[in-house]
């Protein structure tokens, strides 16, 4: 693992001290960001810090064996997105004709065109969300957004994608163990008619994130380890990335059975998702068969300083 990359995930995992009697739910409150010079607003839903068992227990219903050995982890205070990013916000993004030089990243300062309708006719109002894109854009995303706001956003990883989905409940979903009340809180297989939907047209979990399951998978910032708890850190993880594959998703989508949908399911992302990409080199933008992928976005509690956040920006940007 290269400096580079070892500062900027220290940097960006700090954990803030908190004063005796002072809890992090006290002093995180859920907020509303307006990306400026638009109309284009989002909330932010704050995750206040704990524990909780990462994984799922064997024998379970649909485990597979990378949900294991179950681990106690401590998660830092941090708020994450109610929703999955929207074509709203992506599309400001995508159209922004200042956006900073990105390296490495179709030699290109913003995503290229997309040569196919990679909604593939499943709708793109400014409330869908936003598919199709690889976890590299994603952070693209991320680092515009800071420059837009000057709060740093990053993708979740995937303990804390797993603690804020679970919502304090170890069961295999968020409501209880029975897959049967699913339909109402996320589209998948059964209930989508093959396709996404709009964001928050189902209930939220407990802690208010719509579509948390289903509808979109959400890329996380880790690299996809098969027996990665087996060494986990006990407090706020992360497998820090060393290769383009396999990252890891979560959530299922809407092509997927009730069982992939479980808070534990780790999904690892494969080069086959831009299989029908004709160029060469392939995008690092778009995923041609990844029309299932999509992702949110996490404050962290304690902001890193600037040199920080650039070099972590840097770091990602650059693998």
């Amino acid at each position: 693992m290269s400096g580079l990359w070892r500062f900027a995930f220290c940097a960006f995992l700090a954990v803030c001290v908190v004063d005796a009697g002072v809890t992090y739910a006290q002093r995180i409150k859920s907020y509303v960001q307006e990306i400026p010079g638009t109309d284009v607003k989002f909330k932010m839903i704050a995750i206040p810090a704990g524990t909780f068992t990462i994984g799922s227990p064997a024998g379970s219903t649909g485990r597979e064996s990378d949900e294991g050995p179950q681990k106690t982890i401590s998660i830092s205070a941090f708020w994450m997105g109610e929703k999955e990013v929207t074509f709203a916000e992506w599309d400001l993004f995508f159209k922004d004709s200042q956006l900073p030089q990105q390296k490495n990243i179709d030699g290109v300062s913003r995503p290229t065109a997309q040569y196919i309708d990679l909604t593939w006719g499943m709708g793109r109002s400014p409330n869908h969300p936003a598919n199709s894109m690889s976890q590299q854009a994603a952070m693209a995303y991320c680092k515009w957004l800071y420059d837009k706001t000057g709060v740093f956003y990053r993708l979740p990883t995937e303990a804390e994608w797993e603690y804020a989905c679970r919502a304090g409940n170890p069961a295999q979903y968020p409501f209880g163990n029975s897959p049967e009340q699913l339909k109402e809180y996320g589209f998948f297989k059964e209930n989508s008619g093959g396709k996404y939907h709009e964001t928050g047209k189902l209930k939220p979990n407990a802690w208010g994130l719509y579509d948390i399951l289903g509808n979109l998978s959400e890329w996380t910032l880790d690299e996809y380890v098969v027996n990665g708890y087996a060494n986990m850190k006990s407090t706020d993880p992360l497998a820090i990335p060393t290769r383009r594959y396999p990252r890891v998703a979560r959530g299922g989508s809407y092509l997927d059975d009730a069982e992939e949908l479980r808070c534990a399911n780790r999904i690892p992302s494969r080069s086959e998702w831009n299989q029908r990409d004709p160029q060469i080199p392939k995008s690092k933008w778009w995923l041609t068969d990844g029309m299932f992928m999509g992702f949110r976005l996490v404050r962290p509690l304690k902001t890193p300083t600037k040199e920080e956040i650039e070099r972590f920006y840097e770091a990602y940007l650059d693998k």
